[in-house]
């Protein structure tokens, strides 16, 4: 059984007033008026760091409350910074079984009124406890992988100064962006060290945002043709490479082989650079391009807007912001538009037939690949 995306809705990601409802139902409201407001009877919800003024929200019940779907029946998941692709993929399962016609999927975060240190703490509970408790945060286990990368191919930071232009000058067409300027390769070399070897414009941002998509049974502009996931070990000492995420080749394996398709006919990539440096990673085990190649990829321009296989159009989570639930929904929703011809200024040079979204869960211990295509690629 067939399921598309009929509908994508996302406000602007950044700092925004609004608290996490309204951006929700914003983003929500957005996608429902693109298939004319026509009737949801499965709400799948996902967010990580809802809390209200008691403790943690009671996300679900309130929004379809806040969108008047009451009558709906509904899911809430949780993958951490995954939340997006696995509430993607909870829907389209559901459609698939036949019980349900239409599904609205709401990934949604909140989280610039927290300051720098607990956002920081928040996300390092995705990582295992053994690592939290001798002081692990995200940015010092990604620091550590990106340094192993870039010794096993000899390669300096150079490249992951390039990945970061990249993903700025993406987010500049992209109007829904955090970012809407440019940075140059210097800039980044010279940005605040976080955890050296990576500096402030390697990571990506603290945001408030949410995306929204409407899904339908049938063939669509948007089809869904494949979806994969996978597991990694949770502590990274306990991984046998530092150099590839292997949740990732596993779930990319899972899609391709379910959507009867193989890397070559990918025509364009949303991957989840929660660090610049992980582009390369993501590419690398997506296929795309072969392991250690991915510098050349972004030295070349091969993944820019007019290249071999464009990535992270959309400015990907370094560019376009990191409102952790809503991330992995974004890069699925990007891939719908590019399909649907709705891209608008950020459309890449030729129109795709088929398209890839990855979405990585902490520090890729579970991870999401979601292939679409146009109805008759």
């Amino acid at each position: 059984m067939s399921v598309h995306i009929a509908s994508v809705g996302m406000g602007r990601y950044g700092k925004r007033p609004e608290g996490l409802f309204d951006l929700a139902a914003e983003a929500a409201r957005r996608a429902l008026e693109g298939v004319g407001r026509k009737p949801v009877d499965l709400l799948v919800g996902g967010t990580m760091l809802a809390h209200g003024p008691y403790g943690a929200e009671a996300f679900l019940p309130r929004l379809a409350s806040h969108l008047s779907l009451e009558s709906a029946s509904g899911f809430r998941v949780d993958s951490a910074s995954g939340t997006g692709g696995m509430a993607f993929h909870a829907a389209v399962l559901a459609l698939e079984s036949g019980r349900f016609e239409r599904a609205l999927v709401v990934g949604a975060e909140k989280m610039t009124d927290r300051s720098t240190a607990i956002i920081t703490k928040e996300l390092a509970a995705s990582l295992h406890a053994s690592e939290v408790a001798v002081g692990a945060t995200m940015p010092a286990l990604a620091a550590l992988i990106t340094q192993r990368y870039l010794e096993r191919y000899h390669r300096t930071t150079d490249v992951c100064d390039l990945a970061s232009v990249h993903a700025r000058a993406m987010a500049v067409d992209n109007p829904n962006a955090q970012f809407q300027k440019a940075v140059s390769a210097s800039e980044v070399a010279t940005s605040r060290p976080v955890a050296l070897p990576l500096r402030l414009l390697h990571c990506s941002p603290i945001s408030d945002g949410a995306t929204a998509l409407v899904l339908e049974r049938g063939k669509g502009p948007a089809t869904v043709l494949g979806l994969g996931q996978g597991f990694e070990a949770l502590r990274i000492v306990d991984r046998d490479d530092l150099t590839s995420f292997a949740a990732t080749r596993v779930a990319a394996q899972r899609a391709y082989e379910s959507a009867r398709l193989t890397r070559k006919e990918i025509d364009v990539v949303e991957v989840h650079d929660a660090f610049s440096p992980f582009a390369l990673f993501h590419i690398e085990d997506l296929g795309i391009c072969g392991p250690g190649e991915a510098a050349e990829w972004f030295e070349r321009g091969w993944v820019r807007r007019d290249g071999r296989v464009p990535v992270n159009p959309s400015g990907g989570v370094v560019g376009r912001g990191h409102p952790v639930a809503a991330s992995g929904l974004a890069e699925i929703g990007e891939v719908a538009l590019q399909l649907r011809g709705e891209a608008g200024r950020h459309a890449v040079a030729r129109a795709p037939k088929i398209g890839l979204a990855h979405a990585m869960s902490g520090l890729a211990s579970h991870n999401f690949v979601t292939i679409l295509g146009r109805e008759g690629a």
